[in-house]
């Protein structure tokens, strides 16, 4: 089995892997190391070969992640590094170890599945937009605040916007003028997602036609899935870029 690692500045996504095949064995979100220790260590069969990770932390604590994982499992650890060029595909950044690097491997993974010009669309805590041109080019991209930070800053700045997640859930039922306010809230911070990825799909249009893929990750793609019937929804995309970054054979 392989372990693979997206390490955030919060959270862990990890997922197991054998080492003949891609689909997940197994994965999850985590909000420590102990407890990613914790949740590997409790999968069934457990047979670990290697790991890689790519993480956005600091060189400190990525390495004493990857000291905890190489002393609990007895494994080499592959970290994803910033480079000018990977797969075909050429870092748009004038400093190219500027571009995190979870956004970078998800951009390397599209141009990988699509072997054509395409949109990334990562729509997260943050989101972000990507542009491929055909010939591997990345031309640069756009980041915004994603939903969860636009609904924490209104209810961290506005006395009055107080309701709880099961009423978020609720509210988002419907994009009709909103009722209440986490109606409102709601409603209005997923407006202005799908008004941000209809611009850059307008974007991409002018400079490409037709002729490109649409690619979506992130925890809130499912917002405006239904407005992309042509996209492809890649829950893993950073893994699929990660595989390119360090192979392991």
């Amino acid at each position: 089995m392989i372990l693979e690692l997206d390490c955030g500045n919060s959270f862990i996504k990890w997922r197991l892997i054998a080492a003949t095949s891609q689909p997940a064995l197994a994965g999850g979100v985590v909000d420590s190391d102990e407890q990613l220790l914790a949740d590997v260590c409790h999968v069934d069969g457990l047979t670990l070969l290697s790991c890689r990770m790519v993480s956005v932390r600091s060189d400190e604590e990525t390495a004493a992640l990857r000291a905890r994982i190489e002393q609990a499992f007895a494994v080499e650890v592959c970290s994803a590094q910033p480079v000018r060029e990977l797969a075909g595909v050429r870092n748009g950044y004038g400093d190219f170890a500027r571009l995190g690097l979870d956004r970078w491997l998800a951009v390397v993974g599209a141009y990988h599945l699509a072997g054509q010009a395409c949109l990334v669309l990562d729509l997260g805590t943050a989101v972000t937009s990507d542009f491929v041109a055909a010939d591997g080019e990345h031309l640069g991209g756009y980041i915004c605040p994603g939903v969860p930070l636009m609904r924490n800053q209104l209810r961290t700045h506005t006395r009055r916007i107080r309701y709880d997640d099961a009423a978020a859930a609720e509210a988002l039922q419907s994009l009709l003028p909103g009722r209440s306010t986490a109606e409102a809230v709601e409603r209005g911070c997923s407006l202005m997602l799908r008004g941000f990825v209809l611009t850059q799909l307008e974007l991409a249009r002018e400079r490409w036609g037709e002729r490109f893929s649409v690619f979506l990750t992130g925890g809130d793609a499912a917002l405006v899935r239904e407005m992309l019937p042509q996209a492809r929804q890649v829950s893993d995309l950073v893994f699929v870029g990660l595989a390119l970054a360090c192979p392991l054979s």
